[in-house]
């Protein structure tokens, strides 16, 4: 039986990220990269597919955890009887080598533990070859890969695993380390284990000091930026999307896709929540990730790329993984990098407008790739594309692709006013005005007298939500209010929004999925916009209340089953956090910085019109 998502727990060093479960196994680690193979694959499979665990030998003991604070170092607490140990996971910061170091420290009395380490390469496929040296550390060895474990526990092979008992007593520290490297150079030299919990804890410490949170949610704010800067591989500033694959978006179903990429479409929002947090080292990072990934001819600019802004990312299935909970396939790789998706250019262009706007580059900074960008946007923004979804269908005319071309034109006109920046304004005010035109025509029903996911549609999506928040129309328009009723007519589960309902919409793939909790922190947003401010607290509390006991957030959720579903931890559900939160205690609030737009003058006379 797979860990579950709401029992597991992060570590990371801003290259890797592992998960750790309630019961002291790791269950999930990819080495030597957030996009690598994985070496403990348990949370799709079995034990057998890899996963390292150490807890006591009473396997009936109380468990409480917590991160030290304001740190990403997990404390797991055993209580035995009258006996007591706490199990210490981190992975140290800044080394030449990857590694995850564990401390058993006894609390009180006397407490057994045991250990099994089952390494398996290549998602839980290859079996490495183990040998001890001479100082006793041992080392497993597979093709590319080498990983060393250092302890002064004596350990032993039994059935391809290995393993071993020890005793700890109060007081006493019993340490594990465990390093990858490439098979082809030395073993890594020994890593002190204390010395490296002290400068982990002096990073994250040092680290979330800077952090600028405000009212009672400051706690879950600081956990989610936290979890943001352990998915960042810290190398190129890139952010995946989850440390995960293929964690279903229904229990048992087959929307199992790969997240560890970084999409452009959390471009906008997460450089937002940065910058307002006050991390702008990170923020700057991110930017230059970004015009490095698109950098190059605009018609081939992706949806997705690489950690360091690769571009094929071959999608293809692991037939030998059962999958998490029997949710299969387990697939790596992800093929909707090859699909269009108008939005990302809108996304490019905000999130560029936004760096200049917090003064994070120089304005003219990437300026020609952008003119170039909506030179090309202006060639195809009347065809259809796979909308921000990423259906596996047919092509269609979304409407919030739409909006987001009119974004993309829109903060181009805003740069352009406010930075000086030369451009063919005219040319961009006509396609700006033909787009809201077209949105405001074709993807408004007025039979239902609500915005459509798509043109001709009657189906309703919660990236609708998104429409004032962008700027696209104000809030307080009837067209707007009317919109948000219809979502929480008809995409409200439990009081949670659903995407959309993927029962009556083609989206290619068989219907269910759980509510998708951005898109609840959104509609939390869009109270806020409508002054519905009890409204906004009381739902933005519940989603708080969705966090696991270490203030983690997975994709999406099931109300039905009430559980966490999707990959974990999602960057796009704590982006949204963190954005809600400052929309809620900040007077200057992130969704107010990107609804201001530049060619204000158009709402008005389109919405005269229809």
């Amino acid at each position: 039986m797979s860990t579950r998502i709401e029992d597991c727990a992060l570590i990371g060093d801003c290259e890797a990220a592992a998960l750790v479960g309630r019961n002291g196994s790791i269950d999930w680690l990819c080495w030597p990269r957030f996009d690598s193979d994985a070496c403990f694959a348990a949370l799709l499979g079995l034990e057998e597919h890899g996963r390292w665990k150490i807890a006591p030998r009473d396997d009936q003991a109380r468990v409480t955890r917590r991160y030290r604070p304001n740190t990403l170092i997990l404390e797991t607490h055993f209580e035995c009887s009258e006996d007591a140990v706490t199990l210490v996971d981190f992975m140290p910061m800044g080394g030449m080598h990857s590694s995850v170091v564990r401390l058993v420290v006894g609390e009180r009395g006397r407490v057994t533990m045991c250990t099994e380490l089952v390494l398996r390469f290549g998602y839980g496929a290859i079996v490495p070859w183990v040998t001890r040296l001479e100082d006793g550390t041992l080392r497993a060895i597979a093709g590319p890969d080498m990983v060393v474990l250092r302890t002064p526990v004596h350990l032993k092979g039994r059935n391809l695993r290995t393993v071993g008992e020890f005793t700890v007593a109060a007081g006493e520290t019993v340490p594990f380390v465990l390093t990858y490297a490439p098979s082809h150079v030395p073993p890594p030299e020994p890593l002190n284990p204390e010395a490296a919990l002290e400068g982990t804890e002096s990073f994250w410490t040092g680290w979330s000091k800077k952090c600028q949170p405000t009212g009672h949610c400051s706690d879950a704010v600081v956990r989610s930026l936290i979890t943001l800067k352990a998915l960042t591989y810290w190398r190129t500033g890139g952010i995946v999307a989850a440390p995960t694959t293929s964690l279903p978006e229904h229990l048992g179903g087959t929307r199992n896709w790969d997240y560890r990429f970084c999409w452009l479409r959390d471009a906008t929002l997460t450089l937002l929540a940065l910058m307002n947090a006050g991390y702008s080292d990170e923020a700057q990072a991110w930017r230059e990730w970004l015009l490095r990934a698109v950098a190059g001819s605009p018609e081939q600019v992706q949806i997705m790329y690489g950690i360091a802004g690769e571009r094929r990312l071959t999608e293809l299935e692991v037939p030998w993984l059962p999958g998490y909970e029997g949710s299969a396939p387990v697939r790596i790789g992800n093929a909707a990098h090859g699909q269009r998706q108008l939005d990302v250019f809108g996304e490019v262009m905000d999130a560029l407008h936004q760096a200049r706007s917090h003064g994070l580059a120089a304005s003219e900074s990437g300026w020609a790739l952008q003119q170039a960008f909506l030179s090309h946007l202006e060639r195809i923004w009347t065809e259809p594309d796979q909308g921000i979804w990423e259906i596996r269908g047919e092509r269609r005319h979304f409407t919030y692709s739409k909006v987001m071309a009119w974004v993309a034109f829109d903060r181009a006109l805003k740069s352009a006013e406010q930075f000086g920046l030369e451009g063919p304004l005219d040319r961009w005010r006509e396609v700006a005005a033909a787009i809201h035109t077209d949105v405001c025509r074709r993807g408004f029903d007025r039979e239902l007298g609500s915005f459509v996911q798509s043109y001709d549609s009657k189906q309703l999506d919660a990236s609708l939500l998104l429409l004032p928040q962008v700027g696209f129309l104000p809030p307080d328009d009837p067209r707007v209010r009317a919109t948000v009723q219809a979502i929480e007519r008809r995409l409200l589960v439990d009081g949670f929004v659903m995407r959309y309902d993927t029962a009556a919409s083609n989206d290619g793939l068989p219907p269910g999925e759980g509510a998708f909790l951005a898109c609840s922190f959104w509609l939390v947003d869009a109270y806020i916009l409508q002054r519905r401010w009890q409204d906004a607290r009381a739902l933005f509390d519940r989603l708080l209340a969705l966090r696991n006991d270490v203030g983690l957030l997975s994709e999406e959720y099931d109300p039905r089953m009430g559980r966490l579903v999707g990959n974990f931890p999602q960057a796009f559900t704590h982006v949204a956090l963190i954005n809600s939160a400052f929309n809620l205690t900040r007077s200057e609030k992130p969704i107010e910085q990107r609804a201001r737009p530049a060619t204000e003058v158009i709402a008005p006379s389109i919405a005269a019109e229809v």
